[in-house]
C-alpha cells in the first residue's frame, strides 16, 4: 500500500488520491486497506515513521547521531516526491510531526548520554533535546520546502556551525 500511494503520488496531487485508488493499484480490497488504516493520513504518517525509523536505526549516541541525521536526510531525498506531495499539500503536518517524532529520538539519547556528569532533571533534559529538536525541524523544514538543492549534511553545513560543542558546554549552567 505504501508502495502504491508513492507510485500515484509521482502521477497526481494527494488531494486527488482516493483510497479505491490505492486499493485498485495494489490488487486489494477496501476492508484489507481499512484492516491496516484508518485513512490515507494514517497510512502516510505509518511510512514516514517506518522508513524515518530504520532510517536513524542504531545512530542515537553522540558519535553517531549526525550519521543518523544524514541518513534521515537521505530517507527524506529518495522519498523526494512524496515528501513534497505530503509537504505542499495541506497535510504538512504530517512530515512535520513526523520529523518531530524522529529527530527528538535521534537527539535525546545524545542529550542523556552528554549529560551524565551534570545530574540534569529529567525535564531538563527534555527541554534541550525540544530545544535542540525544533531547531533541527525548522531547517529542515525549509529545506524541503526550498527544493532539496543544498547538501543536507551536519558535519559539512550550517547545522555543525550551530552545534558545534553547544550541547555539552550548555549543561552545566542548566538546572531545571
Amino acid at each position: 500500500m505504501a508502495q502504491s500511494l508513492k507510485r500515484l503520488m509521482a502521477q497526481k496531487p494527494l488531494s486527488k488520491i482516493t483510497i479505491a485508488d490505492i486499493t485498485e493499484d495494489c490488487g486489494i480490497n477496501r476492508m484489507t486497506f481499512y484492516y491496516h488504516f484508518q485513512d490515507i493520513y494514517d497510512l502516510i504518517e505509518w511510512i514516514c515513521l517506518e522508513e524515518g525509523g530504520q532510517a536513524i536505526q542504531g545512530k542515537t549516541t553522540y558519535q553517531t547521531w549526525q550519521d543518523g541525521f544524514v541518513a534521515l536526510c537521505r530517507a527524506t531525498l529518495d522519498n523526494r516526491v512524496f515528501v513534497e506531495g505530503v509537504t505542499h499539500s495541506l497535510q504538512r503536518e504530517y512530515i512535520e510531526n513526523y520529523l518531530l517524532r524522529m529527530i527528538y529520538g535521534l537527539l535525546y539519547n545524545v542529550v542523556e548520554e552528554l549529560s551524565m556528569e551534570y545530574g540534569l532533571s529529567q525535564a531538563s533534559k527534555e527541554y534541550i533535546t525540544n530545544f535542540y529538536k525544533y531547531g533541527f525541524v525548522g531547517v529542515m523544514m525549509d529545506w524541503v520546502r526550498n527544493g532539496m538543492k543544498v547538501k543536507c549534511s551536519p558535519s559539512q553545513g550550517q547545522i555543525h556551525l550551530t552545534h558545534g560543542g553547544s550541547m555539552p558546554s550548555g549543561y552545566s549552567p542548566v538546572v531545571m
